[in-house]
């Protein structure tokens, strides 16, 4: 069928009907963002609810339909079948409220649509890219001259630096000649509060999860320095070859930060590799709330920073920091004959391990201009006091306990008043661990507030997590409350009959 003179594709639009359609769109989402903190956090669906109330059982349409009808449509059954972590009271995972300005960034980056795999494809992008990188850098206090890349969250962010560490302290062409070439295994240190991104390195990178080292904690969730000491020493004794140590800047379970400055003196020591998981908390080293120890992430040879947690960034957007750029290059760069790139331009390619890279960077960098890094200060420093008025709160309420407090982290676990004088009886933390989860698939569900959990030896805890400029204190105030409130009515329907004469 030959193509007619002047094409017509069934996606195009002309400019006045995208000029329509966009402006009504953004006045619905407007509309749609505005009304989300009087609404739940969450209509709590099963997923069939989910598919029948947005019609996702059906074939695929053989004809088109009208646009505008799709886009008002498809806004207002995604807004009333979402959890929205920009609700005030959600405090679960680490998923930020996202910023207006990004969410236009997305739009326009959309719009442009550059591939940033190399710098003749993606001129301004690139570039963009490059001072967003520098700036978070400078934000966290490390080195602005580092090498750098937006990937799509933590997880890559890590496992990015992971490889970088791999290729750097092999001892052998572990790209070309594989793990196996090598002599001994390769030894990989790290905190059992570590996140599981590790074990996908491990498993990915050919080293195998058997290859970690995890680390006892101590009682703060941090690693214990002593114990990781012994098992280099001790894994280089039995011909192992030990390569990389990471630290945490901020777990995810609790917010703890390692010791990173004596894990740094260490790592120098022994030659290892010192990477910090700061996926989480690197951000907070910007904040005078923020411990001391944190800032010693400037020591480390590689930085994980995510974007969509802490600098409240729409996903995706994740950042691998590496101290010498050239480490990163090696782990990554191959120039096959197709790829005509001058080497004088910064083309990321040879950064990670994608070609086809979508613009992460600007909505990064337009927020970081309309914010400030003291705008930033403050909002990050204003999560981590809410964080401590919740702790607060918890522990002068006569149905919690309290566990921990660190970052904008707090843990803590419902206890009805009158098991109290029992805690530590096997029959009563059976029943707390029982009523805890409950309670927190109770109030997940329930749309009035969104927490997570945490486990700490052995203690099934709850947990919220602030990194939200939309959550203010009345919305903190309100958590011990709704808790309570539900957690009651659980423990009434579920506590085993010999523990009701404790009432």
């Amino acid at each position: 069928m030959p193509i007619a003179p002047k094409r017509h594709a069934p996606l195009a639009m002309t400019e006045e009907q995208f000029r329509t359609l966009g402006h009504r769109l953004v006045e619905q989402l407007a509309g749609l963002l505005a009304a989300i903190p009087d609404g739940p956090v969450t209509p709590g669906e099963t997923p069939a609810q989910v598919r029948a109330a947005l019609g996702l059982d059906g074939p695929l349409p053989e004809q088109g339909a009208d646009p505008g009808v799709l886009l008002e449509r498809t806004a207002s059954h995604l807004f009333a079948h979402s959890l929205f972590n920009g609700h005030p009271k959600f405090l679960g995972y680490i998923t930020a409220s996202p910023a207006p300005i990004a969410i236009l960034a997305d739009l326009m980056a959309a719009a442009a649509n550059p591939n940033c795999g190399a710098f003749v494809l993606s001129p301004a992008a690139t570039e963009i890219e490059r001072q967003a990188i520098r700036w978070i850098a400078e934000f966290i206090g490390y080195p602005g001259d580092c090498g750098g890349i937006m990937v799509s969250g933590g997880n890559m962010a890590n496992i990015t630096c992971f490889f970088a560490a791999r290729a750097a302290h092999a001892g052998h062409d572990v790209r070309a000649q594989g793990i196996a070439a090598g002599r001994g295994t390769m030894r990989v240190y790290a905190s059992a509060e570590t996140h599981t991104w590790i074990s996908k390195a491990a498993d990915l990178s050919g080293i195998g999860t058997q290859a970690i080292r995890w680390i006892a904690a101590d009682a703060r969730q941090r690693i214990d320095l002593a114990a990781l000491k012994a098992q280099v020493t001790a894994d280089r004794a039995a011909g192992d070859r030990p390569f990389m140590v990471v630290g945490t800047g901020g777990s995810v379970s609790t917010g703890a930060v390692d010791d990173l400055p004596a894990l740094a003196a260490f790592c120098t020591q022994e030659g290892l590799w010192f990477h910090v998981d700061g996926a989480y908390g690197a951000i907070a080293a910007a904040s005078s709330e923020a411990p001391d120890d944190l800032r010693a992430l400037a020591l480390a040879d590689s930085v994980a920073v995510d974007p969509h947690k802490w600098l409240y960034m729409p996903l995706e957007a994740g950042c691998a920091l590496v101290r010498d750029a050239n480490k990163l290059r090696d782990a990554f760069s191959y120039h096959p004959p197709y790829y005509h790139l001058d080497e004088e331009y910064l083309n990321y390619v040879d950064m990670g391990p994608q070609n086809s890279r979508g613009f992460r960077a600007l909505k990064v960098w337009l927020a970081l201009q309309h914010a400030g890094a003291a705008g930033y200060r403050t909002m990050i420093g204003d999560d981590i006091r809410l964080s401590q008025r919740l702790a607060d709160a918890v522990r002068a309420h006569a149905d919690f306990e309290w566990y921990t407090q660190d970052l904008s982290i707090t843990t803590f676990r419902y206890v009805p008043a009158d098991l109290r004088a029992r805690l530590g009886a096997p029959d009563v933390e059976a029943h707390l661990d029982a009523l805890n989860r409950e309670l927190l698939d109770s109030s997940q569900k329930s749309g009035e507030a969104f927490v997570s959990n945490a486990v700490i030896g052995e203690r099934y805890l709850l947990r919220a997590c602030i990194v939200n400029f939309n959550t203010q204190a009345a919305d903190i105030d309100a958590l011990p409350g709704i808790l309570a409130r539900q957690g009651c009515a659980i423990d009434q329907r579920m506590r085993p009959a010999a523990l009701q004469a404790a009432r």
